[in-house]
């Protein structure tokens, strides 16, 4: 299966924007695909172009001032910046949106090509860019060390058209811990021409977007040369979310869920067991009724004002349902449908409020959904402090031809792999599992060892998954034993470990041509290391405190007291500077008291 197989309605967006997008300063355009079971995927996509003239005499119009800054001050020439949240849920989905290349891991991921003479000072820009950003999106990019920093050398390529003078230079960097919250929404929106105020941006709620069950954000500025222009530079804001559609409908004044009335219910009454208090429920075979403003919460607030294909006829929202279905729409609005049979497009041509509403209807017919050309499976196995084990499983569904593809892992340095335990085995249809030499596999291997606490160890692997089989990697590693001081607060809950990239290649084994390239990524991972137990040190401290004290409290007690008889006490305070006091106090009381005698 190659790419023009892959998601048509992306291949048929590119194609329809391919040209545009040169001769346009911004477009922005929605496709909504309703995905089961009762959920809705919904990809935003900005895109603006600026003349490379411009862009280096710092004339922003389109593109944002704040981000083209950071970008010049460091030397940064190609940028791509991913905010993921949630799970793809491939076997109820489908195959990702845009091919995967606009979806990034869990957490934040960022990879830039940064023009520097050597590694050191392209490392030095590459914390100033992380930097940067950080203050730029409200994020803790800051934190993207030398020990979260590694250099791929096959799983990206650059996206632009670069000079040949330029010394680029591949930084990549994850965090996978980061949570993704309207912090990071909020810079988002700024960055766009129309800051959410009208056009498709003006769906946007951070209640609705962090509601999702997978959203991801993506920011990619690359240098184009296309013929017969000057030099442009364009940036690309894209936005994919799959909501619940029953979940997403409740008020927000009451949102929480509450079971149907029991007169309400459809039950299969065909079912022996049915009766007054059992109910089995009958499945639905309409579909569900829903809106963009039951979705989303509002409307779009009329088309972009500064879009330059703003025009009457431009196609801004696209959905994916079969022609058969009714779709309602508010007036202004026209429909475009496309000969696939799915695919209707609808052009905002007032600018009053859009709203587009599917009724309930019984359909027959689905929208097709793409398998992914691979699966891909990673979890963390064996038990103990010491030692552990990686296992990654691949599959291959397809039974005409064989997957190639480049897998890239990125482990922290306490993490220590051993490289000569990595064992196969393939498993085909049949269930025959059969252990066959690394070499068969993979094809090609670069490996950078990990430094403690400079750097982490970076393994990149050209594989073959053949027609129809299962294969599983496995390795071993040794968990490395940390300073108390490097363990965060939250220690017992485990160590994250970045999700692995996988570079998908065609039939060729060339992405250059053909079309771009395939990306899936693994979920996160959880490495528990051995953790001392934080509250021994409180209590030695207290322990030790108490008796501390006990002790210099009891021998300054006996160095300082002095033992003596009753009768020498009156003596010893007359004599001490407490006596004298009391005693100067009393001669005064007596002198005063004299006195009022000889006056009376």
């Amino acid at each position: 299966m190659t790419v023009l197989l892959f998601f048509p309605f992306i291949l048929l967006l590119l194609a329809a924007l391919s040209s545009p997008s040169i001769a346009s300063d911004y477009h922005e355009q929605l496709i909504l695909q309703p995905l089961p079971p009762s959920s809705l995927l919904a990809s935003f996509n900005f895109r603006s172009n600026a003349s490379q003239a411009s862009f280096e005499q710092q004339h922003f119009r389109y593109f944002p001032r704040s981000l083209g800054q950071i970008l010049q001050h460091s030397h940064t020439k190609e940028l791509h910046l991913r905010f993921t949240t949630g799970r793809w849920d491939a076997e109820s989905w489908g195959a990702l949106p845009w091919n995967g290349t606009k979806e990034g891991g869990t957490g934040v991921e960022l990879w830039a090509w940064i023009d520097a003479a050597n590694d050191e000072e392209a490392f030095a820009k590459w914390i100033t860019l992380t930097q940067s950003l950080s203050g730029l999106f409200c994020a803790s990019l800051n934190f993207i060390d030398s020990t979260r920093t590694t250099r791929p050398v096959a799983s990206f390529k650059p996206g632009g058209d670069h000079p040949a003078s330029n010394q680029l230079h591949l930084l990549h960097g994850t965090l996978p811990g980061e949570v993704v919250c309207t912090e990071n929404l909020t810079p988002f929106l700024k960055l766009l021409p129309c800051k959410g105020k009208a056009g498709i941006s003006s769906l946007f709620d951070g209640h609705k977007l962090f509601d999702a069950s997978w959203q991801s954000m993506s920011i990619d500025v690359r240098p184009l040369s296309p013929q017969g222009s000057e030099g442009l530079v364009q940036i690309e804001q894209t936005v994919d979310m799959v909501l619940d559609i029953e979940r997403s409908k409740r008020p927000r004044d009451n949102p929480i869920p509450r079971p149907v009335p029991a007169d309400q219910l459809v039950c299969d009454t065909s079912k022996p067991y049915n009766s007054e208090d059992t109910c089995y429920p009958l499945e639905k075979t309409s579909e569900n009724e829903w809106s963009l403003s039951q979705v989303f919460g509002r409307g779009i607030n009329g088309p972009c004002p500064i879009t330059e294909d703003g025009s009457p006829g431009a196609k801004t929202v696209c959905l994916r349902v079969p022609h058969e279905r009714d779709v309602l729409v508010t007036a202004g609005g026209s429909e475009t449908k496309y000969p696939d049979g799915f695919t209707r497009c609808f052009s905002i041509d007032s600018p009053r409020v859009f709203d587009l509403v599917l009724p309930e209807q019984e359909i027959h017919s689905h929208v097709p959904l793409v398998e992914p050309i691979l699966h891909a499976e990673r979890t963390i196995i064996g038990h103990g402090q010491e030692r552990g084990g990686m296992r990654v499983i691949f599959g291959n569904p397809s039974s005409a031809s064989s997957v190639d593809f480049i897998y890239f892992e990125t482990l922290p340095w306490f993490i220590r792999p051993y490289i000569h335990t990595l064992q196969a085995t393939i498993a085909g249809r049949d269930g025959v599992h059969r252990r066959v030499p690394a070499s068969e596999i993979i094809k090609e291997t670069f490996y950078r060892p990990a430094i403690d606490r400079e750097r982490g160890t970076q393994l990149e692997l050209a594989l073959s998954v053949p027609a129809a089989s299962t294969v599983t990697l496995i390795y071993d590693f040794e968990k490395a034993v940390l300073r108390y001081t490097e363990y965060p607060p939250d220690a017992n809950r485990g160590f994250n470990v970045a999700p692995a990239v996988i570079k998908l290649l065609h039939p060729a084994g060339d992405n250059s041509e053909g079309g771009s390239p395939m990306y899936i990524r693994t979920t996160s991972l959880l490495l528990p290391l051995p953790t001392p137990d934080f509250s021994m040190p409180y209590n030695v401290i207290i322990l030790t405190s108490t008796v501390i004290a006990l002790a210099f409290g009891s021998i300054f007690n006996l160095l300082v007291r002095r033992f003596v008889a009753a009768d020498e006490a009156k003596v010893l305070v007359r004599q001490t500077l407490k006596g004298r006091v009391f005693g100067g106090i009393v001669a005064i009381r007596d002198r005063i008291s004299g006195k009022a005698e000889k006056v009376e």
